[in-house]
Formats: structure tokens, C-alpha cells, sequence
């Protein structure tokens, strides 16, 4: 199939052909030059410079099957963009063709079976805004601009997630395109390996299907302690999540304020009955004092909402991860030491809570995700302006991650992650598992057309 990197196009094609294509489309189809072009080739990450020879905006699934065909048709690399949120810039290519979902948007919601099925290029904010209008919710990300697909096949992350499990165990079923331009449906009945390995590796996915649980206000906000007592509030937050029942989730951030002020902010997510939750957290909310607390009962909207506002699009993005256990005290020194120096102040350390709930009581083998006994996702969200910071902003990431390798677990999950490492790939879901996806790889697409991923290579 030619280049297995992120450019170039094998085959030639001509206005003709483009032509062809496009009387054929419910979308659009767009080309450098073209009114809209600019627009829909940018993505999150503001290192991310690719210009693709194409852009098919999709307007539906048969604009999808006819966007595969044309690309196998003429050897060209192709990408797909969902939510265009995904750190490591998959969604556009240069100088093939950009698969756009992004118009594909809707979510249907079935209140009385408390299930809902959303389109491929839909974000959690769109999700939440309809199953939120019959009090009901699945766990997605912590952002609103975030995909849902494309957080969904990587397992996925949430206020939620130690209550209700990853946003892929609330997963009924997804439709994907595959290599061949077929449309399948993929379930724990109907094509049940790939329903099992459901990812980016193979096909577009252009629905999908969750399981709704009924959710009511929440105990959330911001708790913002100095950081000259950041040790100490990091200590009894990993003795709190130690023991806390499934329906605490969140965050802890070493961050920096708007005035330049360093501090410690934490970003729970209490779903369980308020008074409950404020018994729970009062070792947090009483300690320092804090600098503010914004803790209160709100809409779960609302505290979906938060992370947003320190995450703007466009900013330059290099991400790392480690997953912990948990945060023994020299973890925790070296953190705070590392943070210190922090180069930029949109730069933040995220530890998210996620393990000890209903994520570490799905079967190990039940889905493609590994690593469900984690405590936490320890990830380093850089974040930077200036394409002449590059250089050190980049070196402070990666040298703050070498330094907590001592405290890590292993592991890897591929959407925190900026770099692309064939080994790291394998990393994280293991030998057996990567193996087993790289069998179901070579059925559903065996010469590897969809590569612009984390990629799981087929079976020789």
C-alpha cells in the first residue's frame, strides 16, 4: 500500500476523477484553495500542519463507502477525523485524502430503553446535551470538544468512569466502514471480534450505540489549594481515592492560575447523594485552607463544562503518560519539584482517578483495554503558544515523564500520548491481546489501508 507514513499518495488522480467523486457526494468535497479548506484541515493541536490533496466532508454513511472505495481505488493514505481532538494529530494526512466526519453529528436518544445512538463525528458535548434532556448519561470525556469515537475505541476516560465503567463498557454496538467500503455492524452478537477489537485500526466508525444510566446534580467544581501545600493536599487525595466508593471520580491538576499563580487544583465529581459527598471530601475541603472553593451542587453538564476553559483550541500540544498505582510520597515530591519549573503556564499534570470501581470489575478479557487495575492516568498535558518554544517545552515533558518512570506501572494508552512507538503500540494491551488484534487486523483489513492511527499492523 505504499507509505506507511503520515504523507503521500501512491496513485495520481485527475480533475476528471475528483469530478466524478464529487457528483457522487451528499457532502463536500474539498481541495487546497477551496472556500472552507483551511478550516476543516485544522484540528486541535496547533502543531498539527498537514494539508491533505482532499477533504471529504461526509454528510452520511454512503458518502463514507464511497470515500473508502475512491481511496482504495487510487492508493491514497488516508485519514479520518472524528471530534479532531486526538493528541497525536492522526486526522489529517498530507497530500491524501481526510475522511471528515465532522458534520456527522446526530444523537438519537431512546429514553425508555435508556440507550442512545450518536454519529461518528459527534463530541461529549453533543452527546450530553440530548441524553441530559431526559436526566440520563454515559461516561465521556472530561472535555466537551472531545470526540466521542474517537475516545470511545481507546476505552475512555470520565467523571463517570469509576461508576459506570469505561465509555466503552457502556458500548451497545458501533457501525463501521471497513477497507473493502463495506458497512458493518459490529455487537456482542453480530460480528463479535470486531465488536471486541472495535478501534481507529479498522474502519470508520460512523455510529455508535451506549448504554444511558440516569444521572442527577452532582457534587463538583474546583477546589484550588496553594501550591506551597501541594504535598500534602496530594497525600490525603490519594488516601481518600484509596477507599472511595465507585461514584467519586475526577481529577487532581498541578496547574497554573490566571495571575501566574501556581496552586493545586482538584476537580472531583461526586454523583451520590450530596451530603454523602461533602462528608467525603471535607479532609480536601478543609485543608490549607484552600485559596477557593467552588465546590458545590451543579448540573453534570455544568461540571462537564470545567476542563475546557484551560484547554483552548489551536494552542501547540505535547502529551505523555504513565499510569500509577498509586502516589507514594517521592512520586509525590517529584511532581511538585518537576512542576516548579514549569516552562509555560497553560502547561498542566493531570492525575486522573480512574481504577478501584466499575472499571476494575470488567473481565480482563472481556474487551481490548488493558490495564483496569490502574489507579490512576498520570498524564503531562504541554501546552504552549510559540512554535519557536518547541525545543524546550518538549524537553520539559519528556524529561518530567522519564523522572516518574521509577512510580510507574507500566502500560500505555495510546489518546495521551503525542508520540507514535511501534513497541509502545503493543505496550498497551499487552502480548496476548495485541496478537489476537493483529489476527482480527489482517480479516478486516489485511493490506493495513487504515494506518494513520496507533497503528496495529496485520498478521503476516
Amino acid at each position: 500500500m505504499g507509505n506507511h507514513g503520515r504523507s503521500g499518495a501512491r496513485g495520481e488522480v485527475t480533475p476528471k476523477q475528483l469530478d466524478a467523486l464529487k457528483t457522487t457526494l451528499r457532502g463536500q468535497l474539498l481541495g487546497p484553495g477551496d472556500d472552507g479548506y483551511e478550516a476543516a484541515r485544522r484540528i486541535h493541536n496547533g502543531m498539527i500542519d498537514h494539508r491533505p490533496a482532499m477533504i471529504v466532508r461526509c454528510a452520511g454513511v454512503a458518502d463514507v463507502m464511497r470515500a473508502v472505495k475512491f481511496a482504495r481505488e487510487y492508493e491514497l493514505l488516508v485519514s479520518i477525523r472524528g471530534g479532531g481532538h486526538g493528541i497525536a494529530g492522526f486526522a489529517v494526512c498530507q497530500g491524501g485524502m481526510m475522511i471528515d466526519l465532522s458534520q456527522m453529528r446526530s444523537v438519537r436518544v431512546d429514553p425508555v430503553e435508556r440507550k442512545a445512538r450518536a454519529e461518528g463525528g459527534g463530541t461529549w458535548g453533543d452527546f450530553d446535551d440530548e441524553t441530559l434532556a431526559f436526566g440520563l448519561a454515559a461516561t465521556g470525556g472530561v472535555a466537551r470538544p472531545t470526540g466521542i469515537a474517537g475516545l470511545t475505541v481507546a476505552g475512555g476516560h470520565g467523571f463517570l468512569v469509576r461508576r459506570f465503567g469505561l465509555a466503552c463498557d457502556n458500548l451497545m454496538s458501533v457501525d463501521v466502514v471497513t477497507a473493502d467500503g463495506r458497512m458493518l455492524r459490529a455487537s456482542a452478537t453480530e460480528n463479535v471480534d470486531l465488536f471486541w477489537a472495535v478501534g481507529g485500526n479498522f474502519g470508520v466508525i460512523t455510529s455508535l450505540e451506549y448504554h444511558l444510566h440516569p444521572i442527577g446534580p452532582v457534587l463538583g467544581g474546583m477546589l484550588i489549594c496553594p501550591f506551597h501545600q501541594a504535598r500534602g493536599f496530594l497525600r490525603l487525595y490519594d488516601n481518600l481515592m484509596a477507599t472511595a466508593p465507585d461514584e467519586l471520580g475526577g481529577a487532581t491538576v498541578l496547574g497554573t492560575l490566571p495571575d501566574g499563580t501556581k496552586a493545586v487544583v482538584c476537580l472531583p465529581g461526586w454523583s451520590g447523594p450530596t451530603d454523602e459527598g461533602e462528608r467525603l471530601l471535607q479532609p480536601l475541603t478543609t485543608y490549607g485552607p484552600p485559596i477557593a472553593d467552588q465546590l458545590s451542587t451543579i448540573p453534570y453538564g455544568a461540571l462537564q463544562s470545567i476542563v475546557e476553559n484551560f484547554n483552548p483550541r489551536g494552542m501547540r500540544n505535547y502529551w505523555k503518560k504513565h499510569y500509577l498505582r498509586d502516589l507514594p510520597d517521592e512520586a509525590i515530591r517529584t511532581m511538585v519539584e518537576r512542576y516548579a519549573s514549569v516552562p509555560a503556564p497553560l502547561t498542566h499534570v493531570v492525575i486522573y482517578s480512574i481504577g478501584g470501581g466499575a472499571v476494575s470489575r470488567i473481565g480482563d478479557d472481556e474487551t481490548a483495554v488493558a490495564y483496569r487495575d490502574m489507579r490512576y492516568a498520570f498524564v503531562l498535558v504541554g501546552m504552549w503558544e510559540n512554535p519557536g518554544d518547541d525545543e524546550k517545552n518538549v524537553r520539559w515533558v519528556r524529561d518530567f515523564w522519564d523522572a516518574m518512570k521509577p512510580f510507574a506501572a507500566g502500560g500505555y494508552y495510546v489518546n495521551y500520548e503525542s508520540d507514535i512507538e511501534t513497541d509502545r503500540v503493543k505496550a498497551a494491551y499487552g502480548a496476548v491481546k495485541h496478537e489476537r488484534l493483529a489476527t482480527i487486523k489482517k480479516k478486516y483489513d489485511p493490506t493495513n489501508f487504515f494506518r494513520l492511527n496507533q497503528n496495529i499492523k496485520p498478521t503476516e
